[in-house]
């Protein structure tokens, strides 16, 4: 079970940190992933954090937003600096149980609930 917080409204330049806590004793094990989706839009990847803490990013947040994880606290955070309008959406964790890398949301096996990012001009 993941329980994602730490969404909000904020204006541009801003910051937030969003978390998602994970149940579970194998959680470490998983490939985790944080998705968004804005109005009108698909759901797409933000940033992605492996079980050995290999990061990568979509292009449109990279050297804005920081993925880290706390295996002690099972949990998985988003560090998002510089925030722009066009960040404006729901945002959600996601876990992947299997081992090849993955960007698509579709391949992503559990979902923690959506916090919404509002940035405002």
């Amino acid at each position: 079970q993941l329980q994602a917080s730490g969404g909000g409204s904020v204006q541009t330049g801003d910051s937030l940190r969003l978390s998602c806590a994970a149940s579970g004793r194998t959680s470490g094990l998983y490939n985790m992933g944080w998705f968004r989706q804005a109005p009108g839009k698909e759901r797409e990847f933000v940033a992605r954090i492996s079980r050995n803490t290999g990061t990568s990013y979509a292009a449109s947040v990279k050297n804005r937003f920081t993925i880290s994880r706390d295996y002690a606290k099972a949990t998985v955070n988003l560090q998002m600096n510089s925030l722009k309008p066009e960040d404006t959406a729901v945002y959600y964790c996601a876990a992947h149980t299997g081992s090849h890398y993955t960007t698509r949301w579709d391949e992503y096996d559990y979902w923690g609930q959506e916090t919404l990012v509002t940035i405002s001009s």
